[in-house]
């Protein structure tokens, strides 16, 4: 019965340590896209740990799960894991504890992405208060649509017919290729479906806020999506394009003035871009992108060691 204990202490002390030893790394802000394929891995890491520890503490508690899960496997492997002995109404509730998050976890986001579709259907109807279709129109006929409004502002409609929304005060105040950038900024975001890591990060900050690894995972993803959005339109129309475009649409809002704003995150995201720091070297973001690749390999490793040691 240690091995699901071990798993649970291995999935704590992961979602303790990474989270910290990810806020002192400066790469993240160079490497956005590969910052979010590690906090993915270590997430994944983390879920793998309790998914495991649940089904290892219910073959445990139950011969209902052992029997098929270990149906092929030799009897020294079902030996090597001590199942029967000593596990009581411990491993019992540990697997009721375990698969209770897990389902409220899969309701949290099923929630999030119905919440997700509602609020897009309701701006797709104001859409066509705001601006309707003209006689003979398409529907989906255009993926820019130019709404009246004096406030500076721009934003992605995603959907089967997705849509860039401008206000006319946007058009006013973007010079140039920034209003490419704006639309190159919000495709980058559709082509990263970057709206699903949105979803599972408030899903899952829903139901476990308290554990570190998943409220920072919430905190970070939004800041990184932005910032690898960036990237890819910075890559297309240059850095300067793209945070004068950033300035143009906010400076409105009072971002850049003293009082804290729900976007105090432009003023560094304009300062990333304006200070063009060099990206990693090739070889290092592989490196990183390998190393994160191996981090959910460790709970399996863990959990079948037992097993394979019967075998060799």
């Amino acid at each position: 019965m240690m091995v699901p204990a071990v798993l649970l202490l291995l999935g704590a002390l992961t979602s303790l340590l990474a989270p910290r030893l990810l806020a002192r790394a400066e790469w993240p802000e160079r490497e956005p896209v590969v910052a979010l394929w590690v906090w993915q891995c270590v997430v994944a890491a983390v879920l793998l740990c309790f998914a495991l520890s649940m089904l290892l503490s219910a073959a445990a508690a139950w011969l209902a799960v052992r029997g098929p899960l270990f149906a092929s496997a030799p009897r020294g492997v079902v030996d090597a894991y001590a199942l029967g002995s000593g596990s009581g109404p411990w491993a019992a509730g540990t697997a009721l504890v375990l698969a209770g998050g897990g389902l409220w976890t899969g309701a949290m986001l099923a929630a999030e992405v119905l919440r997700a579709r509602s609020r897009r259907r309701a701006e797709r109807a104001e859409l066509l208060v705001r601006a309707p279709l003209l006689p003979g129109e398409e529907p989906d006929g255009g993926r820019l649509v130019v709404l009246e409004g004096r406030r500076p502002d721009a934003w992605w409609l995603p959907g089967t017919a997705p849509q860039l929304v401008v206000t006319t005060g946007a058009l006013g105040r973007l010079k140039g290729q920034q209003l490419d950038a704006v639309l190159a900024h919000e495709q980058g975001h559709a082509a990263a479906r970057h709206d699903w890591l949105l979803h599972c990060s408030r899903a899952l900050s829903g139901v476990f806020g308290q554990v570190p690894v998943f409220a920072a995972f919430e905190a970070e993803m939004h800041r990184l999506v932005e910032l690898a959005a960036d990237d890819v339109a910075s890559r297309r129309y240059g850095r300067l394009t793209v945070a004068l475009a950033l300035v143009g649409l906010n400076e409105d809002r009072g971002v850049f003035g003293p009082c804290p704003t729900p976007h105090a995150h432009v003023p560094a995201r304009v300062r990333r871009l304006l200070s063009a720091a060099p990206r990693l070297s090739p070889v290092r973001r592989l490196r990183l992108t390998a190393v994160a690749a191996l981090v959910p390999a460790v709970p399996v490793l863990v959990a079948f060691v037992p097993g394979l040691s019967t075998l060799t």
